[in-house]
């Protein structure tokens, strides 16, 4: 199955039933990083804003992923095909010389 990268952008807003979901999210994107669904999760507090670099088939299973999140509808969500993603961990380790 073909598989690229997807820039996911999300946009929250919590409440204290919000907060009462994230032990089970955590779980859940646990378990997309072990399997190689997630290469990247980040969240900002301060923006109440969320970034993930996905690998999927397409936006509709992206979204079909996410829907399985207790926070899902907490979310307002934007979907971005990457067509270039470059960084230390794409790259090989650096020659050492003995």
């Amino acid at each position: 199955m073909e598989s690229n990268k997807y820039q996911v952008t999300i946009k929250f807003e919590m409440d204290d039933a919000f907060m009462g979901f994230v032990p089970q999210h955590r779980v859940f994107i646990n378990q997309l990083i072990d399997k190689g669904i997630i290469d990247y999760y980040a969240v900002s507090m301060e923006t109440q804003r969320s970034w993930i670099l996905m690998n999927a088939g397409s936006k509709i299973a992206v979204e079909e992923y996410l829907m399985q999140s207790p926070l899902y509808k907490y979310w307002t969500i934007e979907i971005d095909e990457l067509f270039v993603y470059d960084g230390q961990t794409y790259r090989l380790p650096a020659v050492q010389l003995n």
